[in-house]
């Protein structure tokens, strides 16, 4: 009995090991599996982050797309979240984080070389969730090189528009109502209305609707304009070098973030920018303050080898390398942009204040899909050749924000701030 029970006391042990170098094997596999990163960025812009990367040596598989929501969100149902992802939308993020689906970046950067509106707000003790790794400036209109636009409002016929988008179209539409409502209204009242605080219903305000209505004005000087828009890419066609340098219609002014010089190509050394305050519907006055954008990283593992790729890519040294490389422009105040008069324009802009977020990118996402939509319902409207119902649209808008509210949702990982005050 005694030696049989040995036997099996041996037996058993022999089983334990078998399985431990099991479970070391595995944990050696998933150490030596590429990290997995889901980004926006496609075309040459991803070409340019590949080569950031390649520099970091750590293993990494990386998918640009630009219906990122909806990816990430099949990705994540299935149980298999990458393991970065990289997003404009922080109030998107903020739903994954109050989720408890994405894990705290608390030292694997300095908060501190990030300035506002960039840099997360809330207590020192309090959890970080995204980093921004990239930064752009809106609140500027691209021109031709030696076709300086007038300082003053500009008819239809002038501007390049397109409201096509693979995951999102209409958000440059968004961009233009936020332009407005910014330059109109100054950051306080934009920072509100992005955030929905306080009592007022925003959308439903003067404020927004004015706006709104100054829009959908220039819209209607050209019904064929319009439709043109609804039904354009806004990076243009395959083999376009941008709706400016397409300049279809004779237009000659695009109201887009510093990106769009990726959408140029070889013609954006021939690209000049001016802030859009001047040229908005009933434009004439000076930049207020500035519209601007961020593409954040956020973690959704605990791996190592993911964690380690977060902090080369948010140190300054990382930052610096994106920079020189592919001429894109960062939050971290210790960066360097690379030198060029467009280069300089742009660093000047992103570094004076007051600069506010993206409106669209910090509301709820089901708040921000309602906003895409009722933009595209104005323009196909008015390419109908009808007046569009634009206390109607807002009211939509509005019914949506309402919605939210009543569940009383109280994130503890949504901005708390949305402008700079400097």
């Amino acid at each position: 009995m005694t030696r049989r029970f040995n036997v099996l006391v041996l037996l058993v042990v022999m089983l334990l090991i078998a399985a431990g170098s099991m479970v070391v094997v595995w944990a050696q596999h998933d150490d030596a599996e590429p990290v997995t990163i889901l980004g926006t960025w496609t075309g040459e812009q991803e070409k340019q982050f590949k080569t950031l990367l390649d520099g970091f040596g750590i293993p990494y598989r990386y998918q640009g797309t630009a219906a990122q929501r909806e990816v990430l969100l099949s990705k994540v149902q299935s149980g298999e979240p990458p393991d970065i992802v990289i997003m404009p939308g922080i109030g998107e993020l903020a739903e994954y984080a109050d989720q408890n689906r994405l894990k705290p970046l608390n030292g694997l950067y300095d908060p501190q070389e990030y300035g506002a509106p960039w840099k997360p707000t809330g207590t020192p003790s309090a959890d970080v969730y995204w980093v921004p790794v990239k930064a752009d400036l809106k609140s500027i209109v691209w021109y031709r090189q030696g076709d300086r636009p007038p300082g003053s409002a500009a008819p239809l016929r002038s501007w390049c528009i397109g409201m096509g988008d693979d995951g999102a179209s209409g958000w440059p539409g968004t961009d233009w109502i936020e332009d407005l409502v910014l330059q109109r209204e100054g950051a306080g009242v934009y920072e509100k209305w992005a955030l929905g605080t306080g009592p007022t219903q925003w959308w439903r305000s003067d404020p927004v609707r004015t706006a709104w209505q100054a829009w959908a004005g220039l819209l209607r000087q050209n019904r064929q304009a319009a439709g043109h828009a609804l039904l354009t890419d806004h990076r243009g066609g395959p083999d376009s070098h941008g709706l400016l340098f397409d300049g279809w219609g004779g237009c000659s002014l695009e109201h887009q973030g510093s990106f769009a010089r990726s959408f140029y190509k070889s013609d954006a050394t021939h690209a000049r920018l001016t802030d859009s305050a001047p040229l908005l519907p009933g434009g004439g006055g000076r930049a207020g303050a500035h519209e601007v954008t961020g593409d954040f990283a956020a973690l959704f593992s605990k791996r190592a080898q993911a964690q380690d790729l977060i902090r080369r890519l948010a140190s300054r040294e990382g930052q610096q390398k994106w920079a020189q490389q592919a001429g894109v422009f960062s939050a971290n105040r210790r960066v360097k942009p690379r030198s060029g008069a467009v280069e300089h324009d742009i660093a000047v802009r992103l570094g004076a204040g007051p600069r506010c977020l993206d409106a669209s990118d910090v509301m709820a996402p089901a708040v921000r899909d309602a906003f895409y939509e009722a933009v595209l319902q104005t323009i196909a409207t008015v390419a109908s050749g009808r007046k569009p119902d634009i206390p109607g649209l807002l009211q939509n808008v509005q019914r949506v924000q309402d919605a939210r509210s009543a569940q009383r949702v109280d994130s503890r990982a949504a901005p708390k701030t949305v402008c700079s005050r400097q």
